[in-house]
């Protein structure tokens, strides 16, 4: 009401939320927008791999895998302490120019590829911590039964600890795809033609910001089934401990 009733909302209207924008820009930028639907398909499965093995080696006792561990915290610290969109601009424009005379040129210029690697660098950071959350919350007697049964360390990992560890921490990592998600559109910012950056040549071209308030519904139409997935998922590992202290 307060929108609708304010001075300036019939300017605003016809700006931002103009019909006849709206179905002239709708088509190209829902065809723009699989591109961000397949970059993050594509890096979620990267990162998942990438951060369950940082998250592992971060767990690794024992002095002689001080260096690893060290290495890994670095990596952890460093990715998470840059802003996503520096991180970006300085694989996207710096790295291709380390192989400027590197063939084919396809690769080095390739900026979904270097787009996408820095969204799976930064992701993986983020993901491992939750990882580690998850390995840490399983309590030490589960490993010290597996060992006693002569299980080694990494069987106890692989068949003991991680599948617990992945129940326990599939409501965050769905959170932090959500954001993985829209942060598909900062891939535009190498001239990628993704949704955020198809609409804004349709803005340049009409003078009107309706294709943003497009770009916008399809990413909330995709973000919101995820959403609620996972709240389903909280719901349920719920009411699953409740049972369990029933029991």
């Amino acid at each position: 009401m307060l929108i609708v009733r304010s001075p300036g909302w019939d300017v605003v209207k016809q700006r931002f939320f103009s019909r006849e924008q709206f179905e002239k820009s709708f088509p190209d930028i829902t065809s723009a927008f699989w591109l961000n639907v397949k970059i993050f398909l594509v890096a979620e499965v990267l990162i998942l791999v990438l951060a369950l093995g940082i998250a592992v080696v971060r767990s690794l006792p024992g002095p002689v895998f001080f260096p690893l561990r060290a290495l890994t915290i670095v990596y952890v610290d460093l990715f998470r302490g840059v802003p996503a969109i520096l991180v970006i601009i300085i694989l996207g424009l710096g790295v291709p120019g380390l192989f400027a005379n590197a063939e084919p040129d396809d690769l080095k210029v390739n900026p979904i590829l270097w787009g996408s690697v820095g969204l799976v660098l930064l992701y993986s950071a983020y993901v491992a911590e939750v990882y580690r959350a998850g390995i840490e919350s399983v309590h030490p007697s589960q490993s010290a039964a597996a060992r006693s049964l002569g299980l080694t360390h990494g069987q106890t990992l692989r068949f003991v600890v991680i599948p617990q560890a992945l129940r326990r921490v599939i409501p965050p990592l769905l959170n932090d795809f959500i954001g993985l998600q829209k942060d598909t559109a900062l891939v535009g910012l190498l001239g990628v033609i993704e949704a955020f950056r198809q609409s804004q040549i349709e803005v340049a071209g009409a003078f009107n910001y309706t294709p943003y308030i497009c770009t916008a519904i399809l990413f909330i139409l995709l973000t919101i089934p995820l959403a609620r997935f996972t709240d389903w998922l909280v719901a349920r590992d719920r009411r699953r401990q409740q049972a369990g202290r029933l029991v």
